[in-house]
């Protein structure tokens, strides 16, 4: 009576959803998959490296937003000696305009003395003289020049690498799922090992008494001794197995120095019910479109495309003739100086450049490379398109799959139960041998691993398709 209430409270152990708790260290706290996945978020290198990517391509915008700076300028002279004693400055401040690659800017100058006639430009009026003058181009740089093509290049490079962020974050934390659910996994099967374990090393002292006294025979020691050396490998096994699975999650979980944790045993958390890991198998349905929409890799090829189109706009612009004009107002102030009265007014000037590229392969090239790649592009983009809405749709049946078999074997767990329950009370009533009952809680035993492990193949699928519909709060990625 004794080693049969020891067997079913170790199987009882066995079988209960909250067994990890007892070989949990009191004094240690599970490890939740919230705190595998915030680690891995701050700590793990590759995204690391990919937000410093982030800031390199955001300096290099800011670094293109220059060309559009307000530029101020100012120079002077004073002659010191020989028969002119003209002293001139002059000040300008000049501001890129992005419509019509137009400029416009604004200039003071102030003179004193007389000049030489070749340098008679320098005379001002007693208050100096100020101008307001504006340029704008009527064919090429119209609409693009080389300056706004690096500044929206610039912005779409920051806009990929930004997507590039959330690219890298998605499947870190995809295989920091993988990898915890993993070691939860090879823990459960450890603990199904070493209760296996324990219940023939239990038995072995009652069959020695039992055999002491006559009631079985020697054989029934050996073999039983056969079954623990097995259940032993089993048992080393499953260890090896788990400090590998704890060795790959440190890689995910880090300390706050961004160092691994190799997590031991104790902090393995509760088993989950079997509704909740049901649930976790059947997700919010999302469709094929809003999918696409939420992929990051999609965004960067749609952002690569459009900057090829720039290139190829670009490209075409060095095509046209060039028609600049320029208009130009100057008004003196004070009185009249030494310059005479042709300073006292108030002068508009209009002008204009026109230029004509005679031979352009330069260019030309330049476009027909540009929508080569730009093609290329496209095709890429369509294809990534045909994949993403494949793999959402042999996720969505892997997920059902993996539901629907997670069902069977919890029910196979309730069946080998009956059977090895039914299979020690026919053993202690002598209707049944040892052979019988052995395979028995074996078959128990490793209808409970296929349950765990069809639990991992769950929870596998829901991290794949978590990760392919981009669904933030469950990877655990903050968006900032």
């Amino acid at each position: 009576m004794k080693q049969r209430l020891v067997s079913m409270v170790a199987f009882g152990l066995l079988l209960a959803p909250l067994a990890m708790v007892a070989a949990q260290d009191g004094a240690q706290k599970p490890l939740m998959v919230d705190e595998v996945l915030a680690a891995s978020e701050q700590h793990f290198p590759r995204i690391l490296q990919s937000l410093a990517a982030r800031r390199a391509a955001s300096g290099y915008s800011l670094e293109a937003e220059g060309a559009f700076d307000l530029v101020f300028g100012a120079e002077g002279f004073s002659r010191v000696g020989g028969f002119y004693d003209g002293t001139a400055f002059e000040g300008s401040a000049k501001q890129r305009l992005r419509p019509l690659g137009a400029s416009i800017y604004a200039g003071y100058k102030l003179s004193d003395g007389d000049f030489p006639i070749y340098e008679d430009i320098n005379y001002t009026n007693t208050g100096g003289a100020v101008k307001v003058g504006l340029l704008f181009s009527l064919m090429r740089d119209r609409a693009i020049d080389e300056q706004r093509f690096l500044e929206t290049d610039a912005r779409l490079n920051l806009r990929q690498a930004e997507l590039d962020v959330l690219l890298t974050k998605i499947g870190v934390q995809e295989r920091a799922l993988i990898a915890y659910w993993d070691w939860v996994a090879k823990g459960q099967q450890l603990r199904v090992y070493e209760e296996l374990l324990g219940i023939a090393t239990d038995r072995q002292d009652g069959l020695t008494e039992q055999v002491r006294r006559g009631a079985r025979a020697q054989i029934f020691l050996t073999e039983n001794l056969q079954n623990i050396t097995r259940r032993q490998t089993l048992v080393t096994t499953a260890k090896r197995d788990l400090t590998i699975a704890a060795n790959v999650l440190s890689l995910y979980f880090r300390n706050e120095n961004g160092r691994p944790v190799v997590v031991n045993a104790g902090r393995l958390p509760p088993g989950a019910p079997i509704k909740e890991i049901q649930a976790i198998g059947t997700p919010p349905p999302v469709s094929v479109s809003e999918a696409l929409e939420r992929r990051p890799e999609l965004a960067v090829l749609r952002a690569a495309i459009e900057r090829e189109r720039n290139r190829i706009a670009l490209a075409e612009n060095q095509l046209k003739p060039r028609l600049d004009l320029a208009l130009e107002v100057q008004e003196g102030l004070g009185s009249i100086a030494e310059g005479g009265p042709s300073r006292d007014a108030t002068d508009t000037v209009v002008g204009f450049t026109f230029s004509v590229p005679l031979q352009q392969r330069t260019g030309r090239g330049r476009v027909m490379r540009s929508r080569a790649e730009l093609d290329a592009k496209e095709q890429e983009q369509r294809f990534r398109e045909e994949q993403i809405e494949l793999e959402v749709r042999n996720l969505l049946v892997d997920l059902n799959v993996s539901r629907e078999l997670l069902l069977l074997a919890a029910q196979e767990v309730e069946q080998s139960e009956i059977m090895r329950t039914s299979e020690l009370r026919r053993f202690e009533s002598g209707a049944s041998d040892f052979f019988l009952l052995n395979i028995r809680e074996e078959t128990a035993a490793n209808a409970r691993i296929k349950m765990f492990q069809a639990e991992l193949a769950t929870r596998v699928a829901r991290a794949n398709y978590d990760a392919a519909t981009v669904d933030t709060d469950r990877l655990g990625i903050a968006l900032n």
